[in-house]
């Protein structure tokens, strides 16, 4: 059998090389002789130790080429190159993520999907127990409702990935787990469309998440998040949950933090009940009180832009969405959609004009603070908490005011 395949991808190579980008003839057979073989290799092997038939590995290989218009690419016979990072560009502060324009017209939009699929998410609600706002909030960040174009051959852009990308071998078992996805007969490959990073569908799952988390709710045999507004929602809510959503809490509240609670308390580690806040001066904005069940519960100081925006008493559902996409700001994003489909009222603390500085500025600055001996999270160029707190702790230290942002 396994010559039978060897045969196959010979016998296609001709074919390859047609879909192949205008690259001279000569490099363009030798890319793809040299993916063939990574095909044959590393991905076929793994595959059929997977389950994935002999036949199923033949019919979905067969004449497949490297997609090499896709970014972040490099040498194959080379070692990983990280994605390029242009430190020269300026940092974006987040205020500019929280358009007034965007949000209403996804609330709008959301509003009219809810009343579509109003008995379809209360079903997933009982099930899950991730409220549907969420679910909506998401839908919508990940792929405008659905309505987003994912243009992409999925298997091809993940064998490209784990053939010349970075994270090579990460990428190899998503390119199984893909072959995986298509044995089960879920989706055709022609209808198995991917973002250019691989990530599948409305809700934008990577393979191997598909494998674990999504979920056939319109019951028809097949877990369908490409067309299927029910498999999409609640392989979202499925996910959600697998990661730790609480049920009956919120994500987070937007608050008043007074100057006597350092803005350097920020961050998921540094938590305490609710009711310590409280007792320490912090109050929900427009003097609405904390849920009384939220109280006893932990909470966690966030400011996104430090002293300069809006800060929030963040729960552990934030950082719940945080698993779907490490960013304090696609959380925050969310979180906010979520709670406008229930007043389509903006943030009550306003986004100052802050000081920006070039990528290359801010990692210059971090890669000083972790000469200190600091903890910034990483030298990325990048002001995530640990750095925003790390800046409040100087500030401090200084004698100065801390903002926990750029100075």
């Amino acid at each position: 059998m396994q010559r039978a395949l060897t045969v196959i991808f010979r016998l296609s190579l001709i074919a390859a090389l047609l879909a192949l980008p205008s690259l001279p003839a000569a490099a363009q057979q030798g890319l793809q002789a040299k993916f063939s073989s990574f095909l044959e290799t590393r991905i076929v092997p793994a595959a059929r130790e997977a389950g994935v038939s002999a036949s199923v590995i033949a019919r979905e290989l067969k004449g497949l080429s490297p997609d090499t218009s896709l970014p972040g690419l490099g040498d194959p016979d080379g070692p990983e190159r990280p994605p390029s990072v242009n430190y020269q560009s300026e940092f974006r502060a987040p205020g500019g993520y929280f358009r007034d324009s965007q949000f209403n017209a996804l609330v709008n939009r959301g509003w009219a999907l809810a009343r579509t699929h109003q008995d379809t998410l209360a079903r997933i609600e009982r099930k899950y127990g991730v409220p549907s706002r969420i679910l909506l909030a998401i839908w919508a960040r990940e792929s405008g409702y659905g309505g987003a174009r994912i243009p992409h051959d999925a298997l091809r852009t993940l064998a490209t990935r784990a053939f010349m990308g970075d994270r090579r071998d990460f990428f190899a078992k998503e390119t199984v787990a893909a072959l995986q996805i298509l044995a089960d007969g879920h989706i055709s490959r022609t209808e198995m469309k991917s973002s250019w990073g691989g990530a599948l569908g409305q809700p934008q799952f990577l393979p191997s998440s598909f494998l674990r988390l999504a979920v056939d709710f319109d019951g028809d045999g097949k877990r369908d998040i490409w067309r299927s507004v029910p498999d999409t929602l609640a392989s979202i809510a499925n996910y959600l949950a697998w990661y730790g959503w609480v049920k009956g809490r919120d994500w987070g509240y937007e608050a008043v933090i007074p100057a006597s609670v350092s803005c350097s308390r920020e961050g998921p580690d540094r938590g305490q009940p609710i009711l310590a806040w409280v007792a320490e001066g912090v109050t929900r904005v427009k003097d609405r009180p904390f849920p009384p069940h939220e109280l006893p519960q932990p909470g966690f100081l966030l400011m996104p832009a430090g002293r300069n925006g809006p800060a929030f008493i963040a729960t552990d559902n934030f950082y719940v969405l945080k698993a779907y996409n490490e960013s304090d700001v696609y959380a925050l994003f969310v979180g906010h959609l979520a709670d406008r489909y229930g007043s389509n009222s903006g943030f009550v603390q306003g986004w100052k004009d802050v000081k920006t500085r070039s990528r290359g500025a801010v990692r210059k600055l971090q890669l000083t603070l972790e000469g200190k001996g600091h903890d910034v999270g990483g030298a990325d160029g990048l002001i995530g908490f640990k750095t925003r707190r790390t800046l409040g702790f100087e500030q401090e230290k200084a004698g100065r005011r801390a903002t926990c942002w750029l100075e």
